[in-house]
């Protein structure tokens, strides 16, 4: 099956500055507290069952997800000693228009997190429920809510307020945090694997589902073997510290 990478989110607004950043210097970015707090613990998780077309079913899967990440995510950063909110998820039939300033997708599915009130909205449409069984919503859960994770470490703002001085620049900036959000997840899923009834064989699949930038289009997300690179990096490692893409050279985000 193939599927193309719908929108995770959008990058958050930078404000433009006079000289380029390049390495990326904000201590926030490249030595955050969040890369020291070691491995995520070992936890199990339960898939509820998805049946294809049934999105009443993806939903609960997706919330259950979410209840796994939450209790992982909770007790790692708890421990660490970093304040910790729960993500908030709604379900919606369609983004709204201008929803926390993204622009407007047409995409029939998509998962957008929103830094200012801490939720994921989720708009499943005919092309994830298509064939649900795999562990693509698995992914692009964890993955969204690494963008959780990089807003309460206060990575999200270090982001928002790093300078750049050309558009290229900021488009790198953006690669470097989706490329995080979905490091992230691949650590997390390390942390609960392996999922009752999965094998190595499912995660080759996953790897498999996942597209980069498309060609001729900004690239925000990251080259496809960019992108399956870092998650297998964090499930590698199921350590946060390995997902430090902001100290990474820009061949490995490109």
């Amino acid at each position: 099956m193939t599927m193309a990478m719908a929108a995770l989110t959008l990058p958050f607004s930078a404000t433009a500055a006079g000289a380029a950043v390049d390495p990326i210097k904000s201590p926030e970015l490249t030595a955050n507290d969040l890369y020291e707090t070691g491995p995520l613990p070992r936890t199990k998780c339960a898939e509820k069952r998805v049946r294809s077309g049934d999105k009443k079913q993806a939903r609960a899967y997706i919330n259950g997800i979410v209840a796994c990440l939450d209790r992982t995510w909770g007790a790692h950063l708890g421990k660490a000693g970093v304040a910790f909110d729960k993500v908030r998820v709604k379900h919606v039939n369609r983004v709204p228009k201008k929803y926390c300033d993204f622009e407007y997708s047409k995409n029939p599915s998509q998962m957008l997190y929103c830094d200012r009130n801490q939720t994921i909205m989720v708009q499943l449409g005919k092309d994830w429920l298509k064939d649900p069984d795999d562990l693509w919503l698995f992914h692009h859960t964890a993955a969204m809510y690494g963008y959780h994770v990089q807003n309460v470490v206060g990575i999200a703002d270090a982001y928002e307020d790093e300078p750049y001085d050309r558009r290229s620049e900021l488009l790198e900036q953006g690669r470097r945090s989706s490329l995080q959000a979905d490091c992230l997840g691949g650590a997390f899923l390390k942390s609960v694997w392996p999922l009752k009834g999965r094998s190595s064989r499912d995660f080759r699949e996953l790897l498999s589902l996942l597209e980069g930038d498309v060609r001729g289009e900004e690239r925000w997300y990251g080259k496809t073997a960019n992108m399956r690179a870092w998650i297998k990096r964090g499930f590698a490692s199921g350590d946060p510290k390995s997902c430090n893409t902001w100290v990474a050279p820009s061949s490995r985000v490109a």
